[in-house]
C-alpha cells in the first residue's frame, strides 16, 4: 500500500465541511503493512478524527478493535499472515457488522468485487490518494448516519404507535406506515384518504412528530362553524376588526408557525376562505383581518377530504387548485375491514388503554367473542372498535347487539357492505345506524363518529337533497 498525498487542499469547501462533521464523531482503524503508508494517512486524518489507530497486520488489528469501538475499518487487502479479506470474514462470521473500505491494486480486483457482495462498504484503488480517501469516507459514513437515523426513525415510530393506537401487522398497516415513515422527513404537504373513523387524525400526528419540525401540531374540523368564524379562526384578527374582536387574537395559521397544520374535511371551507388559505400556502405569507401588514409564516399542511367529496370537479376552482396542491403526497389508511389480523392487537391496545382510564378491570373475552369481532365488517372501522371495547369494559362482557347483524359476515376477510356499494353509501349506512342506536340523538351520534353535529346535519342535507333528485 502506498499514498499520495494532494499538493493542494480539497477545493469544495461545503464537501469540506461535511466531511469535518462526519469525522468528529468517527472512530476509524487502519490496518496495512507499510509503515510509511500508515503514519501518511495518520498525519492526514488523525486530528479530525475522534479516535485514528493503526495496525501493520489481522492480529494487531484484531487486538484494537476488541479494546475500543470503531465506526470504520480502513484494511488493505495484502496483510503479513491472516490476509485482510480472511480477517473481515471472520468477523462478519461473528455478527460484527463495522463499516469496512478495502486498499488494493488492480490485480486484487476479483477478490475485492466478492468482498463487496459480502458485505465490504467500498474500495480504494492503490497508490492511495487522500481525496479517494476522503470521498471513500464521506459516503460510507454517510451511509452510515442514515442507516442509524432510519433505525431511530423505525423505533419511533414503534413508541408512537403504540401511543396512539396506530397500531397492526398486517401488511395493508405496513405498507401504509412505509409511505408515512418517508412523507415524515420531507417539507411537502400530504393529502390524507380514507373513511370516517380510520384514524386520520392519528396517522397526522405520527407525521408531525417523526418530521422536524419545532411548532406545534392545529388540528381545525373545517365543517365546524360558518364561514365568517372560519376566517377568523385561520387567519387570525386585529381588535374591533369584526364583530366581537374586543382584542388581536394570532390565527391558526400563525399558531402552527413551524408546525402543522392538519384540516379536516377540507371542502367544508367556503370560497373566499378556500382563496385566502392558497394565497398563504403559495406566497408563505399570512393577512390578519382588518390587518394592513402580512407575517412570514412557514407552515406544513396535511388536510383530508371526506369520501363523499372525492371528485374534485363538484367544488369551485380555489377548492380544485388547493386540492390538486395538497395531493402531492397522497396516503391512504385502510379500512379495519382489510386490516382484520390486527384486530386482536387493536382490541389489546384498548382495553389496556381504557380499562386504565375508567379503573377498571380487563375483560377476558371468549373464543366465541373473538370469532364474532373477527367476522363483523366494521363500517365505523377503528373508532367504532374502540367505542366497542369500552362498552365491554362498562359491561363486563362483549355488547353483541353492538355489532350490528345486518352486516356480520361469514369470512373474516369479507367486507361489511355488498361490493357494489360506493364509499357514500356505505357511510351512510353506518351513520344512520349509529343514529338509531342513540334514538336519532345527533350530537349523541356525532360525539360516537368523531364529527361536529354541523357536519352530522349537512350530510344529512346532502342525502335529503339527493332522495328528492336534487
Amino acid at each position: 500500500m502506498s499514498v499520495t498525498l494532494p499538493d493542494t487542499p480539497i477545493s469544495d469547501a461545503s464537501a469540506e465541511l461535511e466531511f469535518s462533521r462526519l469525522l468528529r464523531s468517527a472512530a476509524i482503524l487502519l490496518v496495512g503493512d507499510e509503515s510509511d503508508s500508515r503514519d501518511s494517512l495518520k498525519q492526514a486524518f488523525e486530528d479530525s478524527c475522534a479516535l485514528l489507530e493503526v495496525a501493520g497486520s489481522a492480529e494487531e488489528a484484531e487486538a484494537l478493535r476488541l479494546r475500543y469501538h470503531f465506526d470504520l475499518l480502513l484494511v488493505d487487502i495484502r496483510l503479513p499472515g491472516l490476509s485482510g479479506l480472511e480477517w473481515v470474514r471472520r468477523l462478519r462470521e461473528r455478527g460484527v457488522k463495522t463499516h469496512v473500505i478495502y486498499m488494493t491494486d488492480h490485480a486484487e480486483l476479483e477478490m475485492v468485487i466478492a468482498a463487496l457482495r459480502n458485505g465490504a462498504d467500498d474500495f480504494i484503488l492503490t497508490p492511495v490518494k487522500t481525496e479517494q480517501i476522503f470521498l471513500s469516507i464521506q459516503r460510507t459514513l454517510m451511509r452510515r448516519e442514515i442507516s442509524t437515523e432510519n433505525s431511530l426513525l423505525r423505533l419511533q415510530m414503534e413508541q408512537m404507535q403504540q401511543r396512539d393506537g396506530l397500531v397492526g401487522n398486517s401488511e395493508a398497516m405496513q405498507t401504509m406506515l412505509t409511505i408515512v415513515r418517508r412523507v415524515a422527513g420531507t417539507r411537502s404537504t400530504v393529502f390524507i384518504r380514507g373513511e370516517p373513523g380510520v384514524g386520520k387524525a392519528l396517522v397526522a400526528r405520527v407525521i408531525h412528530r417523526l418530521s422536524r419540525r419545532g411548532g406545534a401540531f392545529i388540528q381545525m374540523n373545517c365543517g365546524s362553524a360558518d364561514s365568517d368564524t372560519m376566517d377568523r379562526e385561520l387567519f387570525g384578527h386585529v381588535k374591533d376588526a369584526c364583530a366581537g374582536a374586543e382584542q388581536t387574537r394570532d390565527g391558526l395559521i400563525v399558531q402552527a408557525d413551524k408546525g402543522t397544520l392538519y384540516l379536516d374535511d377540507l371542502e367544508c371551507l367556503s370560497e373566499p376562505v378556500l382563496k385566502r388559505l392558497l394565497g398563504t400556502l403559495e406566497r408563505g405569507v399570512v393577512r390578519p383581518i382588518g390587518s394592513t401588514r402580512e407575517f412570514p409564516v412557514d407552515v406544513r399542511v396535511i388536510a383530508t377530504l371526506n369520501s363523499e367529496a372525492d371528485r374534485v370537479d363538484e367544488f369551485g376552482e380555489s377548492c380544485e387548485r388547493l386540492i390538486f396542491r395538497l395531493n402531492g403526497l397522497p396516503l391512504t389508511v385502510p379500512p379495519l375491514r382489510e386490516r382484520g389480523q390486527d384486530i386482536e392487537l387493536l382490541v389489546q391496545h384498548f382495553m389496556d388503554q381504557l380499562s386504565s382510564e375508567l379503573r377498571l378491570s380487563p375483560v377476558q373475552l371468549l373464543f366465541a367473542d373473538w370469532q364474532k369481532l373477527g367476522d363483523y365488517g366494521w363500517p365505523g372501522n377503528v373508532r367504532e372498535l374502540r367505542n366497542v371495547v369500552e362498552r365491554t369494559l362498562l359491561l363486563g362482557k362483549l355488547p353483541v347487539d353492538s355489532l350490528h347483524q345486518g352486516v356480520v359476515q361469514s369470512s373474516r376477510n369479507a367486507p361489511g357492505y355488498p361490493h357494489d356499494w360506493s364509499m357514500a353509501q356505505v357511510e351512510r349506512s353506518h351513520i344512520e345506524a349509529v343514529l338509531d342506536s342513540v334514538g336519532s340523538n345527533k350530537s349523541a351520534a356525532a360525539r360516537l363518529l368523531g364529527v361536529s353535529r354541523k357536519t352530522l346535519e349537512r350530510k344529512q342535507a346532502l342525502w335529503h337533497k339527493a332522495d328528492r333528485g336534487g
